[in-house]
């Protein structure tokens, strides 16, 4: 059972913020990818249709979007696979990732992380963080001792295969999608070099 406090912090814990394209963006647009991000969902091929006809340039944009949504498991358990491998022991008695549910509790978050790149790529903009968001998630992983190393290998992985199987023509321009949470998540206090 989770105390009060960290459930008050898992509240508080936001990745995403779309309040800095506001000045770039329409309000139905914003509304858009807020709606998305209240429900924990990546965006629907209705969403994505519909970004599509409110600025075509974005085409080749919203369509790496999609298919990172639709590669999201297969690079999720890539991700995941990378750092059993190179944290053996993390969810044997012991480790960080043990029991079960803390193992679980991770990959979801890779999940939501790549959730969070995608809204980034589908809406052209890598600085998508929540910096008060941010704050508050580094306390929660500091009060739940999550294995930020492992957490980061596991957001390497996920920008490698995400940008290989999904990159196209636009490889280099998608890293500081994936660098920005990255670097983010290495200036959390726990974060070992």
């Amino acid at each position: 059972m989770l105390s009060p406090a960290v459930q008050e912090l898992i509240t508080k814990a936001q990745i995403v913020s779309f309040e800095s394209w506001i000045s770039a963006e329409k309000p139905d647009v914003i509304q858009l990818f807020e709606q998305a991000n209240q429900e924990r969902q990546y965006l629907t091929d209705d969403q994505l249709r519909y970004l599509a006809s409110q600025a075509e340039e974005k085409g080749e944009w919203l369509n790496i979007a999609k298919e990172l949504r639709d590669r999201a498991p297969e690079i999720i358990d890539r991700a995941r696979l990378l750092v059993l491998d190179r944290f053996p022991e993390i969810t044997q008695p012991g480790g960080a990732l043990y029991p079960e549910k803390r193992a679980e509790n991770c990959w979801r978050d890779f999940w939501h992380f790549l959730r969070c790149i995608h809204y980034g790529i589908a809406g052209q903009s890598p600085q998508y963080t929540n910096p008060e968001g941010l704050h508050y998630m580094d306390l929660l992983y500091q009060e739940l001792a999550v294995p930020l190393d492992a957490m980061v290998t596991g957001l390497e992985a996920m920008k490698q295969m995400g940008i290989e199987r999904c990159g196209g023509n636009k490889k280099t321009e998608l890293l500081p999608y994936f660098d920005h949470l990255i670097d983010r998540l290495k200036g959390f206090d726990g974060y070992r070099k």
